[in-house]
């Protein structure tokens, strides 16, 4: 004796095969873009420069302009820390969440570098 399903019950587990395959292919295709802070991140110079840069990177050390930034506006959907060293290192960070903005006082020293909380 064999025991066959009924045509609606195939076709379901069809279309839950078929919807799981194209999740897996939508997940491993996804995977290797580079992922984005989704907004710009703003910062003055010391010679009163407005940079801005929309959507960096969340992954590694962005270094700012070579005199270093006075005052930081984080518009992006992810916090950051800042550093005043070039290389996101050292001890004297500041944590800024998103939509923050941090100002240095005027004899700190400047922030050069920064990186995302991921």
């Amino acid at each position: 004796m064999s025991v066959t399903a009924p045509p609606a019950l195939l076709r379901r587990r069809t279309g839950i095969a078929a919807g799981s395959a194209l999740l897996v292919l939508a997940v491993t295709g996804c995977s290797g873009l580079g992922r984005t802070a989704v907004g710009p991140v703003s910062y003055t110079t010391g010679k009163d420069e407005v940079v801005s840069v929309n959507s960096p990177s969340v992954k590694g050390c962005h270094k700012m302009a070579p005199d270093g930034a006075r005052k930081v506006d984080n518009r992006t959907m992810i916090d950051m820390i800042l550093y005043t060293t070039r290389d996101c290192s050292g001890r004297g960070t500041a944590y800024v969440a998103t939509t923050f903005t941090d100002a240095n006082a005027a004899r700190a020293l400047p922030w050069r570098s920064y990186r995302f909380v991921h």
